[in-house]
């Protein structure tokens, strides 16, 4: 059944109806960047998102989100027709309805396309009830990336995915399909001009986005997004710049959750720590303790499920202590945060013949249902056959909240991993769901569930502890679950290809609207990695929101820290950089709670206009906006090649910021120890050495690296870390500007009601051309020194460094919310004889 022609238009209440001959299409402006295409062949437009959280309709699942959703007033956009178009105008998009055939084209008041459907074959339903939505590609000039998380590059042109999640474990890194994830959002990328557009299909049934794969000489070049139930429910968001769209689409579904600092940290885990016969936290202390003594800073703990099995037969039973493992939970939870560190058990949500709490679960009626709804639906699960329990349903949600806060939070477990929230068991898609009363099957609702898993953990974290902010870890999730989680890419693959394309599908989930992710650091599943292997893995995932060691090796190994002694001295140097970053990183995740930017970047994002960073064969990124990384990922390497994009120069931290201009190709020397990183020829970069463990440091000083080859600025963020305080303006947010020119000018200004920790500063002002004749503070000049190690020794002053030609600057912080730091390269009359120029 083919879409073809138009037949009439109404206005409704929020936009248009536009009536076709096989279905009829709503149109929605939500904003002058944002319209809704809802393309149904039954007509009735059932309004029933779990993903939405802003809207300009009523939605079955109000009353559900009503803390999270916002129901705003659609534009009201006129339209001018003629005998074959229908044309929209907003303030930044013009979308022309084609009549016959119908189809859509949609460009900007300057008339530059941006996307259009293709031509008699747009909308479609096929003779086994799928829906098909065709639109035109340049495999020249387009490029395509999200989809939320695959594998191989991160540029999806060319390729072929499906959206049905699966417990994936060992997956191909650079060709695995399907994963776990799934997020039926992309953004289409104009290599020529830079200008972004977002896509996003509101539907969580099984899909294929096919991305000019397929080639028939009938058509010209198409991508397709196909759907096996459900409306074709559009979402397009325009930029016309990445960041725009990402924000745009964040706004839709929800912004990235605020991380706490903690969670940050270094967080260790392997399933064996929870697997010995008996006093498995006796074992855990001392692994706690072999950190400390290494020098491996470490925040959280992962335990595994071990935890809950049974002590006869084995089996998980989650909400259950085994009381073998661990005698004293209570107790155990009170040790390890006396250690500092975060306990975070592990949660699965299918449930055995033999559970503890069966008789819960069956009086409460919480599980998903036979296709009849008459019986538990039984499927494949970990130790034999199981049940589902059903989070769409309510009295599922509040059985489940209820163990969670006795048996887990009430005992001291502050942090929520739900685990295994694939739902990949109930392999009958027509099996029955609750769906808040309304009804429905797993064909439409499947990963839904694993949203509403967070969702609940989110609640019942609110109820017990009220005035924390939560932590929330998600292996499955659907879009909008950055509203609740940290996710992470599931039990990925001990190879070296691995470590190279976890970096592509972090940029992926990203670009995809989620941010707080990371891939396990040393491969989940294989045998252990080999020394080399394990050391450029961590240099790598100490850029990862989600920084985190956890293995199931299959060589009767524990992948940790200090296994290889020979490269423990570069180990605890990339474990020293990261907690190092983390007044940088945090406030690139506070950036990324308000707009959905992410931390981990592509170089397009930042330097959209450079067709040269478009492609990612060189497997780097910019983390921020400051600083580019080129890690080490293959075996052997003696040397890295990298591209550094066209737009501004760029610093090599590693070799005295030695300068190379961008727009090229360069090859540097690379060495164990090496984690390749340039520093933007316009950025603010800061680091702390006082944070060695994020839960329990104070942080008391802060040394920038500045850059100023032309104006640059950038936002240091800071709040206690962990609570929700910051959501009433309890937070420090200083706006760090800097002036370049024969006077470098550094403006601080904070607002904020939180009092931040920090009291000394120190500045590397970088200044290749010549060194300073001044520096004041807040209108103080300080001392200058001739001798490095004079400076070091004082509270105050500068050093002109002639290894790095740049300019070294300790100071007290002022204390108020306002100051400059002005660096003066004036030049200096040393001997007087000067002679004016003559005329």
């Amino acid at each position: 059944m083919l879409l073809k022609e138009f037949v009439s238009m109404e206005k409704t209440e929020n936009g248009y109806l536009v009536h076709g001959d096989a279905a009829d299409i709503m149109i929605v402006f939500l904003d002058d960047h944002v319209v809704r295409i809802r393309t149904s062949f039954d007509k009735t437009f059932r309004e029933s998102s779990y993903a939405l959280v802003t809207t300009a309709w009523e939605d079955e699942l109000d009353e559900l989100l009503s803390e999270e959703r916002t129901k705003i007033e659609a534009l009201d956009v006129p339209y001018e027709e003629t005998d074959k178009k229908i044309t929209f105008r907003t303030k930044k998009l013009i979308l022309t309805l084609r009549k016959n055939p119908l189809s859509f084209v949609l460009t900007d008041r300057e008339g530059n396309l941006l996307y259009k459907d293709l031509k008699e074959r747009a909308y479609e339903k096929d003779h086994l009830g799928r829906l098909s939505h065709f639109t035109c590609i340049d495999p020249e000039k387009d490029h395509f990336y999200g989809f939320g998380e695959k594998t191989g590059h991160v540029d999806k042109m060319g390729r072929r995915m499906r959206m049905s999640p699966k417990d994936a474990i060992g997956h191909d890194p650079e060709f695995g399909e399907p994963l776990y994830k799934h997020i039926p959002f992309y953004i289409r990328a104009q290599r020529d001009s830079g200008r972004s557009v977002g896509f996003f299909y509101n539907n969580a049934h099984d899909s294929v986005f096919d991305m000019g794969n397929e080639i028939s000489g009938y058509w010209e070049r198409y991508a397709y997004y196909q759907v096996e139930g459900g409306d074709l429910d559009l979402f397009v968001v325009y930029g016309p710049d990445m960041k725009k769209v990402l924000d745009g689409y964040t706004w839709l579904t929800g912004r990235p959750a605020l991380p706490t600092k903690q969670s940050l940290g270094y967080t260790a885990s392997t399933m064996y720590y929870a697997e010995l016969e008996e006093r498995c936290d006796e074992e855990i202390y001392k692994v706690i303790d072999k950190h400390f003594k290494e020098k491996i800073y470490i925040d959280n703990f992962w335990l595994a499920s071990g935890y809950s099995a049974g002590e006869e037969d084995k089996l998980r039973y989650i909400f259950n202590w085994n009381r073998k493992r661990f005698p004293d939970p209570e107790g155990f939870f009170q040790k390890m945060e006396s250690m500092g560190i975060n306990v975070i058990p592990n949660m699965k949500p299918g449930i055995l013949p033999n559970h503890p709490y069966r008789e819960v679960f069956e009086k409460n009626d919480v599980f998903v249902k036979t296709p009849d709804g008459q019986s538990d639906y039984q499927g494949r699960w970990w130790g034999g056959t199981g049940r589902f329990v059903d989070f769409t349903s309510e009295a599922g949600r509040n059985t489940w909240k209820e163990l969670l806060k006795e048996t887990l939070l009430a005992k001291g477990s502050k942090t929520v991993w739900n685990d295994n929230c694939e739902y990949d068991g109930v392999e009958d898609r027509r099996a029955f769901c609750d769906n808040n009363g309304k009804g429905g099957t797993m064909e439409e609702l499947k990963i839904i569930h694993s949203n509403m898993m967070a969702y609940v953990g989110k609640k019942a974290l609110a109820e017990m502890y009220p005035e924390e902010r939560p932590y929330i870890i998600n292996r499955a999730g659907y879009a909008g679950i950055q509203r609740y989680a940290q996710v992470w890419g599931g039990d990925n693959l001990t190879d070296w290809r691995t470590v190279k394309f976890n970096i592509a599908t972090i940029l992926g989930m990203g670009l995809s609207g989620v941010p707080n992710m990371g891939c396990d650091i040393g491969g989940f599943a294989g045998p252990a990695p080999e020394g080399e292997l394990l050391l450029r893995w961590i240099q790598s995932g100490v850029f990862q929101p989600r920084f985190c060691m956890n293995s199931a090796n299959t060589d009767n190994t524990v992948t940790q820290p200090w296994m290889y002694a020979e490269h423990l001295p570069e180990i605890q140097e990339a474990f020293a950089l990261r907690y190092r970053m983390i007044p940088y990183l945090y406030s690139l995740m506070r950036q990324a709670h308000e707009s959905g930017v992410p931390a981990m970047r592509p170089l397009f994002l930042e330097f959209p206009k450079d067709p040269n960073c478009y492609g990612d064969q060189h497997m780097t990124f910019l983390f921020g906006p400051s600083v580019l990384v080129a890690n080490v990922v293959e075996k052997g390497a003696k040397e890295r090649r990298l591209y550094l994009p066209k737009g501004a120069s760029w610093y090599d931290m590693n070799d005295r910021y030695k300068v190379y201009e961008g727009g090229q190709t360069i090859t540097i020397p690379v060495e164990e120890h090496s984690i390749p990183m340039f520093l933007r020829s316009d950025a603010v970069f800061m680091t702390s050495e006082d944070i060695h463990q994020a839960s329990t440091d104070v942080m008391r000083s802060l040394d920038f690296v500045i850059s100023a080859d032309k104006r640059s600025s950038f936002l240091f963020y800071d709040d206690d870390g962990h609570s929700k305080s910051f959501e009433d303006g309890v937070y420090s947010r200083t706006s760090i500007r800097v002036d370049a020119g024969v006077k470098i000018v550094i403006t601080f200004d904070k607002e904020g009601s939180y009092e931040d920790t920090v009291t000394d500063l120190t500045l590397q002002v970088l200044s290749k051309e010549k060194g300073a004749l001044w520096v004041s503070v807040d209108g103080h000049m300080l001392p200058r020194f001739l001798v490095k190690e004079n400076l070091d020794e004082s509270m105050e002053g500068w050093y002109y460094d002639l290894s790095t030609r740049s300019v070294l600057v300790k100071t007290k912080k002022p204390k108020k919310d306002h100051f400059e730091i002005i660096v003066s390269r004036e030049k200096f009359d040393l001997i007087g004889m000067e002679q004016e120029e003559v005329l």
